[in-house]
């Protein structure tokens, strides 16, 4: 509005200006145009038949230049445009937790575009030119039809399929007869690769300029993500890992000297419980150290968590003790609730599944989450 013709009567070249910032704004406002203007310049179909936007913006607005977001900092003369780069390919890779412990190299055959060798990357013969696009008449963009909402259609520029914004192709005749008129051609190669020490999930491996080429354009990359694999014995968080160890009761109460786990480089871990110290379902212990390596810096290690789980005997087991003796060794049993109520009834029991709690309830549909019966009021459970 600064530059509008009607704030400034006394400037000759103000309706021109105000003209070339409106042009420039309609090139750099859209995605698709700005798209083409990006891949094409100035004197692209994007823009604007070699006039370049950021150099408007950048001579009106005293070195600005038009990012995404609107006017950004730049100096003179607008952006500074380097060499367009190719479109990078991603490949998932699966790797157990022994693969980002041990660390890992990894081949791969891959087959990738790379620029024709017979044409050049020109893709047509040679001597021969290419013509304008039938299509989008050597322009290098058509309008289509877009829905703009409420049954109203607008009409938008695009890219033209046929020529891929070039405005120019070869016909049939004149084609490369290597890559058909592509300008690229598929090549299988062998890439390396290395899982460093402490990897994570989902973690990059770029390979810089090893994606498919693109004639006029830097190779684009070929990353691969790291996907780990569940495993089957250890739990990884950052740096640290945690297992479950089963112990018998006897161990349970009267401590051990063994080789717990088999660590992931293959290591034995050897741990002598504390004596006197009695061992609970759910009960952990820490191992400094012997955790995941830190990715840089593998001689730095997390911690290893060893959680036990407690194996009751079998009542085969049972079956041969001295239950007297055997009764004498262990804590006393538990006396009756107290107080003690005054009818006790003798009841029968069997083996049940915990699962199966709350089968019998033929109105659990008539419950909500919070407990609540949704056609009547909230009731409190109270423990007894």
């Amino acid at each position: 509005m600064e530059l509008h013709p009607d704030k400034n009567p006394n400037d000759e070249t103000a309706a021109q200006k105000f003209q070339e910032l409106a042009e420039a704004y309609e090139v750099l406002v859209d995605p698709e145009s700005r798209e083409a203007y990006d891949n094409f310049g100035s004197d692209g179909p994007g823009g604007m038949g070699g006039v370049d936007p950021d150099d408007i913006f950048a001579e009106l607005f005293g070195g600005m230049r038009f990012g995404p977001g609107g006017p950004m900092p730049g100096g003179p003369g607008g952006r500074k445009r380097g060499p367009r780069k190719g479109e990078s390919s991603t490949i998932p890779y699966d790797v157990t937790l022994e693969d980002l412990y041990n660390g890992k190299e990894a081949h791969f055959n891959i087959e990738k575009g790379v620029v024709c060798a017979v044409c050049k990357g020109s893709g047509g013969r040679p001597n021969t030119k290419p013509k304008p696009c039938a299509k989008c008449d050597g322009k290098g963009i058509t309008v289509i039809q877009r829905s703009m909402g409420r049954g109203q259609v607008g009409l938008s520029q695009v890219i033209c399929p046929d020529c891929s914004g070039e405005g120019m192709k070869f016909r049939d005749k004149d084609r490369c007869k290597k890559c058909k008129g592509e300008k690229t051609v598929k090549e299988k190669k062998r890439v390396d690769i290395y899982i460093e020490k402490g990897m994570s999930d989902k973690q990059k491996i770029v390979l810089h300029g090893e994606g498919d080429q693109e004639p006029d354009a830097e190779p684009g990359d070929l990353i691969f993500i790291l996907n780990q694999e569940k495993h089957p014995n250890f739990e990884r968080s950052g740096s640290d890992l945690m297992t479950t160890v089963h112990i018998t009761l006897s161990e349970a109460l009267l401590g051990f000297s063994r080789i717990l786990i088999t660590h992931l480089d293959g290591r034995g871990i050897h741990v002598d419980s504390e004596q006197g110290r009695i061992l609970k379902n759910g009960d952990a212990i820490v191992v400094r150290g012997e955790g995941m390596p830190t990715h840089k810096h593998p001689e730095q290690k997390g911690d290893l968590y060893i959680r036990f789980e407690v194996d009751m005997p079998s009542e085969d087991w049972i079956r041969g003790l001295d239950v007297k003796s055997l009764e004498q060794l262990l804590p006393p049993k538990k006396p009756d609730v107290s107080p003690r109520p005054e009818i006790v009834d003798e009841v029968e029991y069997e083996k049940a599944d915990i699962e199966d709690f709350g089968a019998n309830d033929e109105d659990s549909d008539h419950w909500t989450d919070d407990g609540s019966d949704e056609d009547g009021p909230n009731m409190e459970c109270r423990q007894q």
